[in-house]
């Protein structure tokens, strides 16, 4: 499975979704609030190709139109933020794979994350025992991340940063990143008791999403790649973006 370089008009380069072979790993683990990261549990996932950025403005601009940019902070290589879960579920994924139904390969659509593909891409996929960081391809976050300790009251640019060992970018702060998942806060034990492991789709209802990866303004505990957060599927704020994966449609 090769990198997807997709072009849309109006961008003036390809966003790029890494290749990430599937694998098993030990999902979850000691984080700041423990109750939201633990068990630690088995999880099995197929190969999946993820967005090696968080979606840019200048992504969402042209699929949503150039006047459409709901961002505080504006930039074109800046993370889209302001965008609720359910904007980009019933807006902006529909419209992008209608624009990509022709050039993207078959019987794949652009979606979110799931929960647990997040956080394998985060650790560095097949990678992941051997590239045991704190965050997003290092222990010292400021090499990798924005966060209250480095950017100053602003979203920045992104790919500044050192990138993990599957060459993704910003997967711990600069933005929160919207997951596929309803949260559940007994999922992860559920998995370990009914040894859920293949391809974890979330709890089957919920109230709110699960958000990943800590932001611009956040401690530097919230952008551990094990450490959850969940928020209602309507809510959006300039310190919430997202992330895409391309894949057959889960089951």
């Amino acid at each position: 499975m090769e990198n997807h370089p997709q072009h849309l008009p109006g961008l003036p380069e390809p966003f790029l979704m890494i290749a990430i072979p599937g694998g098993t790993f030990d999902m979850g683990g000691e984080s700041w609030n423990n109750e939201r990261s633990l068990p630690i549990h088995p999880v099995e996932l197929s190969d999946f190709r993820m967005g090696q950025y968080p979606v840019t403005q200048s992504l969402w601009m042209a699929v949503m139109g150039e006047t459409s940019n709901p961002s505080h902070f504006k930039g074109p290589m800046r993370p889209v933020e302001s965008v609720s879960w359910e904007q980009i579920d019933r807006e902006f994924l529909p419209r992008l794979n209608e624009m990509t139904i022709h050039k993207r390969p078959a019987d794949t659509v652009y979606r979110l994350p799931t929960e647990a593909e997040w956080e394998y891409a985060a650790r560095g996929g097949p990678e992941w025992e051997n590239q045991s960081f704190l965050y997003a391809g290092s222990d010292v976050l400021d090499e990798v991340g924005w966060y209250d300790g480095n950017s100053p009251g602003e979203t920045k640019p992104v790919g500044l940063k050192m990138k993990n060992a599957l060459g993704m970018y910003d997967m711990s702060g600069n933005v929160w990143e919207w997951c596929a998942d309803w949260y559940g806060r007994d999922y992860y034990k559920k998995c370990l008791e009914d040894r859920i492991v293949k391809n974890p789709p979330g709890p089957e209802h919920g109230s709110d999403r699960v958000l990943r990866g800590g932001g611009w303004l956040d401690l530097a505990q919230y952008c551990r790649s094990v450490y959850r957060y969940y928020l209602d599927p309507s809510y959006r704020n300039f310190n919430i973006g997202f992330r895409l994966v391309l894949s057959i449609p889960p089951v």
